[in-house]
């Protein structure tokens, strides 16, 4: 029997995202600048991540609650080893309607067909821009934009459902929109850009950096035939068009221009198994991983995790003024920690 609970502002809860890892074979300047993740940057150890099975008990007491989608994150989940076998394992939770997986998808030849197997159908790549110059630059990592569009075919050949996404910065890779559009659109496969958040403490976000969705619609009408898609269920983050004449469609992910924090219902695992309600939190999650290893049972975990929901009141992005970035500086949770 599902209990379905809500915060203090009304919202349910309905999704779960879980990182698996902190660790990422990429440096990219918005989430893990090399400046300060170098090559001896020291991640958590083995034993301070979840386990599979702590993940699988977790996830099956939050359906209790009413979660019903799962999305495994990272840093890079790829680089987790035997992910296939937590896959497989979150597919047995009676109540888990859809897995999904954000990946850089520089792994996919390798893992893609045991995930497969394991039961996982839909991931969202992050690929930044299609000309390789441009991407090398925001990788850091000397990887081509053409590898990554190889490995998405590969995905797409053995039967995965692949959205691609796209974080904008101005003068960055904002000249890449109409380029991925077209090459996408030619390819049918969904892709969204997503306006720079002030995610972490290390990207040097600020305004001026920002593409809002305008911008960008702007940009984009000028030079493809579009109309506006009707949103398809409540908390749906991007705001979605289809090219007229043709079932493709591109998403535009308004997260600092028009903020979408009433209608979120993702609760948050860290690698190392900490709670958090929102992207942006600047508290120190609860220890979820200590709470369990320490003895507490799964009628404890409904309890705590039905607290930590009833309590929850962010809207970070609603409230989000220059001042208010300026205040939280230094204090939030960085993005390979907690996932996108």
């Amino acid at each position: 029997m599902v209990e379905q609970i809500t915060d203090k502002l009304g919202r349910p809860i309905r999704d779960l995202r879980l990182s698996v890892t902190d660790r990422c074979n990429f440096r990219c300047d918005y989430c893990m600048p090399k400046e300060i993740f170098g090559d001896d940057f020291v991640f958590l150890p083995k034993d301070e991540l979840l386990s599979f099975d702590e993940m699988v008990r977790i996830a099956h007491v939050y359906t209790k609650l009413g979660v019903k989608k799962i999305r495994i994150t990272g840093g890079e989940p790829l680089l987790r080893r035997d992910l296939d076998k937590l896959i497989y394992k979150l597919n047995q939770i009676d109540g888990i309607e859809d897995i999904g997986l954000t990946t850089n998808g520089l792994l996919l030849k390798k893992h893609g067909q045991k995930l497969y197997d394991a039961g996982l159908r839909r991931i969202n790549v992050s690929l930044d821009a299609i000309e390789d110059e441009v991407f090398q630059n925001i990788n850091n990592r000397n990887i081509k934009a053409s590898t990554i569009l190889q490995q998405i075919d590969y995905a797409v050949a053995i039967g995965f459902h692949v959205k691609v996404n796209v974080v904008v910065q101005k003068h960055v890779n904002d000249n890449q929109i109409l380029p991925m559009i077209q090459y996408f659109k030619e390819k049918e496969i969904e892709i969204r850009f997503i306006e720079f958040m002030d995610v972490g403490n290390d990207n040097g976000w600020d305004f001026s950096k920002v593409v809002t969705k305008d911008e960008m619609l702007e940009m984009i009408e000028k030079d493809f035939d579009i109309e506006a898609v009707k949103p398809k269920y409540y908390g749906e983050v991007a705001k979605y068009y289809k090219h007229k004449g043709i079932a493709a469609q591109f998403g535009l992910i308004t997260s600092v221009s028009q903020s979408f924090c009433s209608t979120c219902t993702r609760a948050r695992l860290s690698s190392d198994g900490k709670f958090y309600g929102c992207l942006f939190s600047t508290v120190d999650g609860f220890d979820v991983k200590s709470f369990m290893r320490n003895g507490a049972t799964d009628a404890e975990l409904f309890e705590q995790f039905k607290l930590l929901w009833n309590i929850r009141d962010d809207r970070y992005s609603d409230e989000r003024t220059a001042q208010t970035v300026e205040n939280r500086k230094r204090k939030k949770i960085n993005m390979n920690y907690i996932g996108g």
